[in-house]
């Protein structure tokens, strides 16, 4: 680590107009964040042009601030609408959004801002020590690895369902079947596309878990349109209590670090890491039933783990020039067009940049923190906005959000297709988490098998050639495993039960 360097990236940082591209960014990225459908990407995208002209260290710390602002604001509207703003955010309305109905919006806002500020740092501090040996780690994937990460990643999630798993297994497979549609990377060849050309780059998966989670949400509850959407006036308290800290305290310690390294490989991004960081705490928890009925842990963990995440995915890009994420990839084009290279060389060729790209990092913790805290009175009044009025905005934001996606009435069809499916899978208790993972990591997990095929000549022992391949496929078959020991031991437990009661 290089002290003086972290000095230097401090004196850059706190220069006024770095201060004020750190303000503002946080702000545009909370609110984008909480848009559907926007996401830190598109709001990097659209202010490329603004950044011309910039110092290039300025420009970075704007479209990274924006990008962590974002991390915090898809969280906000998961936990008050149920409507996640970003993929990353779709594992805070499992039991956010849950609190929220249960009128404790306002802890489940001020852990969710706790567990990002310590998973932000604690990712921060793991850039500073450790980002050459990671990435050179994470040089150590191939195909094959990326492949059985991906495979572990939904057998963990699946693993989620227990007492369920058949039902986690069909929306599984729903995903997978969904994110083969468009144009085959490999042959070139058009998969069920049916002759439309807007489907040639498959279906956009934010259009998708905008219509499960948002028009799907609404469609659920229209029988109760004339009922407040969480407990009016029952808001409970602002803060977390000592049980709040004492139940979620070990869980964003353990998903922080498990963020930030999922978040330095390329691909992985915060939407895996939050589901993995999810699935994680829900297997170690004493609790487990509790889990997606408003268990605060089970937002605290996500929620560290996304922040964590964004923070990793500044490390494939900067040390190697590899996008770790969606929006990594598109701060990479902005860098190119700045003059910057990112690569090994980076760390040698321009420290200051990448030491205050650090710096900025915690300095950006801190304020969204701040804002997410001071403000947490403000975003719950959303929660007594009569559901009359709210259902209509939540829709015009989902259909807006879904035609900026690439501009084409098709997917408003695509949208309320998939609120009757997400209708459909609430009302038969069918896991969505699965069938979303699935969509998000489908395609690549293809390519990946294939690729891991040609260059194994056809042969399945490529699979099992590495370290890493064996360790990732040793725990796929213990998280398949562990639900059935789970329910193994509770019926053993409830058998002793009855027979001690007669």
């Amino acid at each position: 680590m290089d002290i003086q360097g972290i000095l230097e990236g401090f004196a850059t940082v706190l220069r006024p107009e770095n201060i004020l591209f750190v303000v503002f960014g946080g702000f545009l990225g909370t609110i984008v964040g909480m848009l559907p459908g926007l996401g830190p990407a598109t709001a990097i995208a659209v202010l490329i042009p603004v950044t011309f002209g910039m110092d290039p260290t300025s420009a970075l710390i704007l479209m990274a601030t924006i990008y962590y602002g974002a991390m915090y604001g898809g969280s906000l509207s998961s936990i008050l609408i149920n409507t996640p703003g970003d993929g990353s955010a779709v594992a805070a309305t499992f039991d956010g959004y849950q609190m929220a109905k249960a009128g404790r919006a306002g802890p489940a806002i001020a852990i969710t801002a706790i567990g990002s500020l310590i998973g932000g740092f604690v990712a921060v501090i793991g850039f500073m020590f450790l980002a050459k040996p990671l990435s050179n780690f994470a040089l150590q994937f191939g195909p094959a690895e990326y492949f059985l990460l991906m495979l572990f990643t939904l057998s963990a999630v699946v693993s989620l369902s227990i007492g369920n798993m058949t039902k986690g297994f069909i929306s599984m497979g729903l995903g997978l079947v969904l994110s083969t549609v468009g144009i085959d990377l490999q042959t070139g060849v058009h998969r069920f596309t049916y002759g439309n050309v807007h489907l040639s780059d498959g279906i956009n998966f934010l259009v998708i878990i905008i219509g499960i989670y948002a028009v799907g949400e609404i469609l659920y509850n229209y029988l109760t349109i004339d009922r407040p959407i969480g407990k009016k006036n029952k808001l409970g308290r602002i803060w977390i209590t000592k049980d709040d800290w004492k139940r979620s305290k070990w869980p964003m310690f353990r998903s922080s670090p498990l963020g930030f390294i999922v978040g330095i490989l390329p691909g992985a991004g915060g939407a895996i890491a939050s589901l993995m960081a999810y699935s994680t705490e829900k297997q170690l928890s004493k609790r487990p039933e509790e889990f997606g009925k408003g268990a605060i842990e089970g937002l605290a963990a996500p929620e560290t783990a996304n922040n964590s995440a964004a923070v990793g995915a500044f490390v494939p890009l900067l040390t190697m020039g590899i996008p770790g994420s969606g929006t990594t990839a598109v701060m990479l084009g902005a860098l190119v067009m700045l003059g910057v290279k990112p690569g090994p060389l980076l760390f040698e060729s321009d420290p200051n940049m990448v030491w205050s790209l650090i710096d900025s990092l915690f300095l950006g913790n801190i304020f969204l923190f701040l804002i997410n805290v001071l403000m947490v009175g403000v975003f719950v009044k959303i929660l007594d906005v009569p559901a009359k009025v709210l259902y209509p905005i939540i829709l015009v934001l989902a259909f807006i959000g879904a035609y900026t996606m690439n501009y084409t009435i098709l997917d408003f069809y695509i949208l309320i297709i998939f609120g009757v499916i997400g209708l459909f899978l609430k009302l038969y208790d069918f896991p969505i988490a699965p069938m979303i993972l699935a969509l998000i990591v489908g395609t690549d997990m293809e390519q990946n098998f294939r690729k891991s095929l040609v260059a194994g000549h056809g042969n399945l022992d490529i699979f099992v050639s590495s370290p890493i391949s064996i360790t990732l496929l040793i725990l796929t078959l213990l998280s398949l495993t562990y639900p059935l020991f789970v329910n193994k031991r509770k019926k053993k437990k409830t058998d002793l039960n009855e027979n001690t009661s007669l």
